[in-house]
Formats: C-alpha cells, structure tokens, sequence
C-alpha cells in the first residue's frame, strides 16, 4: 500500500513538472494568506505597520466576546452582565456602528462569535477582519494598499458596517475603517469645467452619515439626496451602489447628484474623479459598486434648496376573514403609485401575513391634502369593501422635519433577504396588475415584502450618465423581500436564504423577465449577477476596475464587479479561480496525503 502511495505522488508530480507548473504556484501565489501560513505577515509586520499609521491599528475582538468563555485574542472576557446588555441591543445599528469589524449582517461573520449560543462555544475569529485600521487620512489608505500588496493580504473598506451582503468584512482580512472621516464642507456655488451645475453642494469626508449629513446641509437652508436609515454612510456603498432615496422622485438617484470623488486607487495615488479628471472612474463609482474601484477619501455632491414636505401612513389589517379584500385594495393602491411618484413622492410600503401599510409616503413640496387625493381611491376601494384602516397625513415644515417623524431604529440587515426592480409596465391594466398583487400575495402569505417607490426617468440626460443600472429609469418600486435571521440556528439561514432565492424571488423574476435589481438590496446568491446587477453595463465597469485596479486588490463581495475570479473557500481564504483546476485539486490531495 504504502509503495503505491509514493509512486501515486511522484505520478502526479511528474504531471505537475510536464505542464510547466510548480507545487507552489497552485498555492499561496494564487491565494490571500491566512494566519498559519509561512508568509502571513509576523507580529514585528503588523506593529511596524502600526507605527506607520500613528497607532490606528486595532486587532479584532468580536463585539460578543462577552458572552463566551473562550474567546480567541481575549481569554478572559466572559461577563453575564455585558452579554444580557448586548443581547438586548444586538439587533440595533447603533450596536455596531462603533466597532471596527461587526458587520451588521450577521450571516457574513460564519456564526463564529454569536451572542446568543451558549458560553461554552468558543468565540472565533471566524469570518471577522483580523485587522482594522482606524483610518482619518489619506495616508492611512495608502499604507494599508502598500501593506497589503507587500504581504498578499485580503483588503476589505467599511465604514459603518451596514450592508445586506457581507462587503464590510472579509475572514482575515485587513480592514480600511472610513468610519472617523467626518469632514463636510458647504460649497455655496459648485463651479467646474465640463458641468453644466453650478448651485449648491457638500463636500463629505467617507464617514460621513446619511443623519450628518442632513443635519449639516439643514443648517445651510439645504437639503441632500439620501436614503431614509440615518446611519448608513453616504460615501460609501450607498452612493457607490445607486442610491434609492426619499428625494429620487424630485431629482433622481444618489449617484447621479455626484459632482467628484476623491480616491485612493490601488496604486496608492489620491486622485480626483470627475466629468474632466479620470472620468472613467468617476463614472464606474456612480452606481457601478463600492469596495471595487478604489477607497473614497470624499465626495461632493448636488444640494438643493429646502423647502415643505408631508408625509402620509396607512395601516391594512388582515384579520383572516378579509383576505381577499386586502389585496384587492393593494392593487388599487399599487395602481395609484404612478401618479404619487410622478408627483415627487417617495413611497414606502410593506406587506406581511399581518395586512400591509405605507409607512410613509412622503413628498416635497406637496401639502398633506395632495397625498390625500393620490391615496383616495385606495381609501374608497377599502370603504367600499368594508375593510377597517387607519390613515393620517401630515405637513412639515422643511426636509428635517418630515424626516425626523419616520421610524428609524430596526436593523435593516436582520433578514435573508432578496430584491427585484419592478418596472412600470406591471399595473398599466388590470391583468398586468392582479399577476403583480398574486406574486406578492404568495410572498407575503410567507415573509416580509416591501417596496421603494420612486420615478427616476427624467433625473439625468441619458441613464448612460452614470453607472447605475439603466432598468431604474423604467422602475416604479424596487421591491425587498426576505425572511428573519435564526441566530440560534445558523445552518436554517442557509436553508430560508435558498427559499428567497428559489421559492419567493422567482414569482418576480417570472413578471419581469430580462429584469434588475438594487444592487445594495439584493439576494447575495443571485444568478445572472453580472446583467441583473449591472444592466449591460457589466463588461464596460471591468475593464474600469482592470485599468485603476490591475492586480485585484479590492474585492467587493461575490457579487462585485470582477468577483467571479475570486472565490471564498470555507476556511474564509481568498483564492483566485485557477487556470488548472484539475491540477488545484491534485495539489490537495498531495497536501492531504502529506
């Protein structure tokens, strides 16, 4: 036995050797390192690169530590008292905002330091950073590329750490932190070559938040196109992705209002990206993804004048007698949402087993008593179907106002999620309509739907503006589903997220064939990414990332752009697809002979 084993090695390794290839080059050359391996970078490494950030490295320690007795890095940290707390604000953004490597969406971590297993299963590392660098300046960026390149290190950016799939971390990765760059800076009139703008703008550093924002542009008599959760940071993956926000009725997408970026490209140089300095990359990070192209420094962005809003809040109960009823009124309420949209409105509304709500629809420089009218026939059709409702509308006297009424405090990234972008087409006749309402029964018989209602189509000049997917210029609502995380069953997510995937989705998919989705609200496993994503758009934001980025140092998460030559193996190591991949897996047998 044991002859044919050696002689069954040295075969294969004559095979190597015949094609030209070492052991070796199927190995870490074609990986990220990981600890244990020989070259992953020693303790000197690490505090040498400390030193060159001015002592802004800081080693990972998972926020729920607490609540284990083992706890790698920390063997000491269990404390009942911290883990009952944490436990009670777990499900908070607020809980993970301040550290540099929670991410929000906890699928992304492996279950490996969960807070609410028992205290005798260890807390790992797992799927967290190793490392975070608690970056302010430019430099910090530039040392971290420079580190990284040098030691064949994974690099993730974060921010606030609030994304649905997983791109705010990364198993044993160095992390860049944007989080600490507040910088704004009100610009009273936007002047630049090659632009046809020149009002009012921010300038924000990439920590900033979409709340801090708000409050800095209201102090100015200004209002900024941004999303409606207070804490996701607007640099960053939100503008980077698109951008679906409360104002995209009256003036579009996030991305579109981008008027420059700065950026440190993978070479380390700061750059500035706009419509006459390297306008490509200024382009691709109008909606093309975040963490691909490089790491913001800041971004300058359109502001507007503020001015009235109201909101409007419907609540439908299903108390199982009126089903029927209940989705009959939601297709006339989904009929109405052209003309809200068209108005300027930003339309919220979810559907559950528990009936469905608006919460809110909310629109600029319309009173409460245009709302009205726009939902009346909704309101009419419930009447006259004998279904209980509630329904208020409001005025409010600026942006802030309006914004401060809304209810802000869930997690957002607490749910298996999927999203699709329904276009207009779907409630133009009442059979296009009643297909829409069924597929949203079933989904909503099951799990949580919702759905943004926005009209973007008249915002810019041409969709080949930027680089957002072109489908949101037809797009009346871009629907989220999903299903709530087990966190005490980490094995059934896998299980719901395949439901989303191949059970609940494709009632959408079927309506919209050839169809999109919000890349920032998506399902994480999602075939056909790379159209669905991007719109046509995808092969054109390649050859952008290859030409700012040619040794792919920045990986996005497996649905970025260019992440298809990557892949994630269950250890968390980064490994380029190779070329041979029957002679990848003739390396793994050797080592596992070995």
């Amino acid at each position: 036995m044991a002859t044919r084993l050696i002689v069954g090695v040295v075969s294969l390794l004559v095979l190597l050797a015949a094609v030209g290839l070492r052991i070796s080059d199927l190995g870490d050359s074609q990986c990220r390192v990981i600890p244990g391996d020989t070259t992953w970078p020693s303790e000197d490494d690490w505090n040498l690169l400390n030193q060159t950030v001015g002592g802004k490295l800081i080693a990972t320690v998972p926020i729920a530590s607490p609540c284990h007795r083992s706890s790698e890095g920390n063997a000491d940290s269990f404390d009942q008292s911290k883990c009952d707390a944490l436990r009670d604000e777990w499900f908070f953004p607020k809980t993970h905002l301040e550290s540099p490597s929670s991410p929000m969406a906890y699928q992304a971590t492996n279950n490996s330091c969960n807070p609410f297993t028992d205290s005798d299963v260890p807390c790992t590392l797992g799927y967290h950073v190793a490392y975070t660098i608690n970056a302010t300046v430019p430099s910090d960026f530039q040392a971290a590329l420079k580190f990284v390149k040098q030691h064949n290190v994974r690099l993730v950016i974060r921010n606030t750490g609030h994304d649905y799939l997983g791109k705010s971390t990364g198993a044993h990765a160095l992390a860049v932190w944007t989080h600490h760059i507040k910088s704004l800076e009100h610009v009273p009139k936007y002047q630049h070559e090659h632009t046809d703008y020149q009002g009012p703008a921010i300038k924000m550093g990439a920590g900033v938040e979409l709340l801090e924002a708000y409050n800095f542009a209201h102090s100015h008599g200004l209002m900024v196109v941004g999303g409606n959760c207070p804490n996701v940071g607007a640099a960053g993956g939100y503008l980077q992705g698109g951008g679906i926000s409360i104002l995209s009725s009256k003036f579009g997408l996030a991305a579109d209002q981008v008027l420059s970026w700065e950026v440190v490209t993978a070479s380390g140089d700061l750059v500035t990206a706009s419509t006459s300095e390297n306008k490509d990359l200024y382009w691709a990070l109008r909606g093309g993804g975040g963490g691909t192209y490089g790491i913001v420094v800041s971004v300058t962005v359109k502001a507007f004048p503020d001015t009235t809003f109201s909101t409007a809040y419907m609540t439908v109960i299903n108390d199982g007698t009126n089903t029927d009823g209940v989705y009959t009124a939601l297709g006339t309420f989904l009929q109405s949402l052209p003309g809200l949209v068209d108005a300027g409105a930003w339309v919220v509304w979810v559907a559950a087993p528990f009936g469905w709500l608006v919460m809110p629809a909310m629109a600029a420089d319309l009173q409460a008593k245009d709302l009205d009218v726009h939902l009346q026939p909704t309101k009419d059709k419930l009447d006259q179907l004998g279904i209980q409702y509630q329904y208020t509308s409001t005025d409010h006297p600026n942006f802030l106002a309006g914004y401060g009424s809304m209810t802000s405090t869930w997690n957002v990234s607490d749910h298996n999620l999927g999203g699709r972008l329904i276009p207009r087409d779907l409630v133009r006749d009442q059979e296009s309509t009643d297909a829409l309402v069924k597929a949203i029964r079933v989904i909503s018989s099951q799990a949580l739907i919702s759905g943004v209602g926005i009209n973007v189509a008249n915002a810019i000049s041409s969709p080949d503006e930027v680089s957002a997917n072109p489908y949101f210029r037809k797009t009346l609502f871009s629907a989220v589903l999903g299903t709530p995380v087990n966190y005490t069953d980490f094995a059934a997510n896998k299980i719901q997220q395949d439901r989303v995937t191949n059970d609940l989705l494709p009632e959408l998919e079927a309506l919209t064939p050839n169809g999109g989705v919000y890349l920032n609200e998506a399902d994480v496993q999602a075939r056909n990414f790379k159209t669905t994503f991007y719109g046509g758009y995808y092969e054109r934001l390649l050859a952008i990332k290859d030409k700012y980025d040619p040794e792919d140092t920045f990986y996005g998460g497996k649905t970025a752009v260019g992440s298809d030559r990557w892949e994630e193996r269950i250890d968390g190591r980064l490994c380029k697809e190779h070329a041979y991949p029957m002679l990848a897996k003739l390396k793994t047998l050797i080592d596992s002979l070995f």
